[in-house]
């Protein structure tokens, strides 16, 4: 279903069903839940990275497991699997990358762009693949997306299901890096590594702000920046920052 491991402040979350393009169904979605709360605290896990097992970072939704007259209805799949993803994810007080290292289709594409800093192999896809099977783009993609790229681009995306090569991702502003095949892992790596060791609390206030800009006014989002200024400007991390300046050396943070 996942692999799920921990080293050196980092947390890697790695989709692990490559036979079936590591697509998700309910062991897997709730695997994954289980993980993300581990993450969330665990106090000496300070970024997490979510990557796939194979040719494919993960092609959504399993459709076996829709088909089955046993298996999950839409709602609870919706509901209870993807959503709480999302939420996790983006209520997680630390960095989450989205090392796309390969096919990134349906949910699997927009649990990708969910997370706070998204990379992706030269050879990666995206596909808003909803629409072929006349469903819609769940798992905030009609939330997300539109953020990222415009709505005019979304729009298009989501209704034709058209494939984004990872460069073209890049150029429209859909993920933040487009990365050789070859280069990609110890790219990723020196990239968690980086943010692990930044002051995590900062981090987490800064992406805290980030969810809330999308529903408050310059007035209200002033305000929460001074909140949030006041609980980063107490921390062990601000004072040392500050030292290390003053005294014109490398800063060692340990996110308290």
């Amino acid at each position: 279903m996942i692999q799920f491991e921990k080293k050196d402040k980092i947390a890697y979350i790695t989709l692990n069903r490559p036979d079936k393009f590591n697509s998700i169904n309910k062991p897997t979605a709730l695997a994954f839940q289980e993980a993300l709360d581990d993450c969330h605290h665990d106090n000496a896990v300070r970024c997490v990275i979510i990557s796939g097992v194979g040719r494919a970072f993960c092609a959504g939704q399993d459709l076996g497991e829709i088909v089955d007259p046993n298996g999950p209805p839409l709602d609870e799949i919706v509901g209870q699997h993807y959503n709480p993803i999302i939420m996790k994810i983006r209520n997680m007080p630390k960095p989450v990358i989205a090392a796309i290292n390969g096919v990134a289709a349906g949910a699997g594409a927009n649990i990708g762009l969910a997370c706070d800093i998204v990379v992706a192999k030269h050879s990666a896809t995206f596909l808003q693949a909803f629409s072929k099977i006349g469903l819609i783009p769940d798992s905030g993609g009609t939330y997300t997306l539109p953020r990222l790229v415009g709505q005019a681009r979304a729009s298009a995306l989501m209704m034709l299901a058209e494939k984004v090569s990872a460069q073209d991702a890049e150029k429209i502003g859909m993920i933040y890096k487009a990365i050789p095949d070859e280069a990609f892992e110890e790219t990723v790596e020196k990239m968690a590594t980086k943010l692990a060791n930044m002051p995590t609390i900062g981090l987490a206030q800064t992406k805290k702000l980030l969810n809330i800009s999308y529903s408050n006014d310059l007035e209200a989002q002033l305000v929460a920046e001074n909140e949030a200024q006041n609980i980063a400007g107490v921390t062990d991390d601000y004072a040392e920052g500050v030292k290390a300046f003053l005294e014109k050396r490398k800063p060692t943070f340990y996110g308290k």
